[in-house]
């Protein structure tokens, strides 16, 4: 999500960097060379759901063209044209392949990794209900927990368990649907009535830090949580403006759990001598003046979409999809998504990541 305004930063060095290596490269890692990390678990919402979605009773669904037009297996259940943010982290990573949903894992492949995402999904039980069925935070937990019960079977016990998972990278990325789809969804949502934006960050935040030590008690060593995004920017709250500029109260309330988020990661990593949190600044990173980078459409969708902002069936996108700042309404297409990933793999701005960047994250040793 990118929005335009002051703070732009080498967006044109972030480009070379981002587009040029792109989809035919996916796949492409030294067959000798094992991966950064043993395993990587990503937990989140529609920005990285990866199918997880595709069985379920729910409006936010994806499993169907245009989606993944640029995707090497097509429509997928990705919430984009191509690959996600952190299909693009899971190569940075040295992962042959990306990382599975947890809906279609095999037990063959649960040694590298789970994706437990799920569109529309939010900290809170209650976010995205009014769409359908969807997975929130707490039962993308109670999913992990049962593959951690698997793992331990794997590898010969609890105590062989913890030590190969503490090795894992975990990614959190989840909250701007506790925005989107509750806070700022009053026809369907109350909590806007009954919390200013301030205290609405500090439910989330209680909320959230609870799941986030379930996450530790479990194995989990090394976390990178991502803040919520420039959500007042979308093409969606652009309509609401008549495209002529973002939503400022969305961005205050994201920056609202931004700034407490980064707080909680200091105060976990001051409490917590054998973990490291980093804090990724996603709405940081998308910020800037997109037009620097090449992006020439800022305000709509690439494809076609309907009542829901999501695209429309067999709607015909555009064919310059590196143009575009968004898929849909609410969706980054891959070319953003390679930049935000490359950015939070290697800060190319210190304010990109707190304390230290993915890359450094992975490489630790506890």
């Amino acid at each position: 999500m990118v929005v335009s305004g002051s703070g732009m930063k080498s967006w044109w060095v972030v480009i070379a960097l981002s587009i040029l290596p792109n989809m035919q490269n996916y796949g492409v890692v030294d067959a000798d060379q094992a991966p950064q990390v043993p395993c990587f678990f990503i937990f989140g919402d529609s920005l990285v759901d990866c199918g997880n979605n595709n069985h379920l009773h729910t409006q936010a669904k994806v499993n169907y063209e245009p989606y993944g037009i640029d995707y090497p297996n097509g429509p997928t259940g990705r919430f984009c044209n191509g690959r996600t943010i952190v299909d693009i982290m899971a190569e940075l990573l040295g992962f042959r392949n990306h990382i599975p949903p947890f809906a279609s894992v095999s037990a063959s492949q649960i040694l590298k990794g789970v994706n437990y995402a799920s569109g529309s999904a939010g900290i809170l039980h209650d976010t995205g209900k009014h769409m359908g069925d969807c997975i929130s935070l707490g039962r993308q937990l109670k999913h992990h927990k049962t593959t951690v019960s698997h793992i331990s079977d794997l590898v010969g016990g609890r105590s062989s368990a913890r030590k190969y998972l503490g090795n894992c990278l975990y990614w959190l990325a989840i909250g701007n649907n506790d925005y989107i789809n509750n806070y700022f969804m009053p026809k369907h949502y109350s909590s806007s009535r009954h919390y200013t934006p301030e205290q609405y960050a500090d439910l989330l935040i209680k909320q959230y830090s609870r799941k986030i030590m379930a996450l530790y008690n479990s194995g989990a060593r090394k976390v990178a949580l991502f803040g919520v995004g420039v959500i007042g920017c979308t093409p969606s709250a652009l309509s609401r403006t008549k495209g002529s500029v973002c939503v400022a109260g969305m961005n205050n309330a994201a920056q609202l759990f931004n700034g407490k988020l980064k707080s909680l990661v200091d105060q976990l990593n001051g409490k917590l001598r054998d973990v490291r949190f980093v804090y990724v600044n996603i709405f940081g990173i998308g910020s800037g003046d997109p037009r620097a980078a090449g992006f020439k459409v800022t305000n709509v969708g690439c494809c076609p979409v309907n009542s829901g902002g999501q695209c429309v069936l067999s709607g015909t996108p555009c064919p310059n999809r590196n143009e575009y700042v968004y898929w849909d309404s609410f969706h980054p297409t891959e070319a953003v998504n390679q930049i935000t990933a490359r950015r939070s793999y290697t800060a190319l701005d210190p304010s990109d990541t707190h304390p230290i960047d993915i890359s450094h994250l992975a490489k630790l040793k506890l």
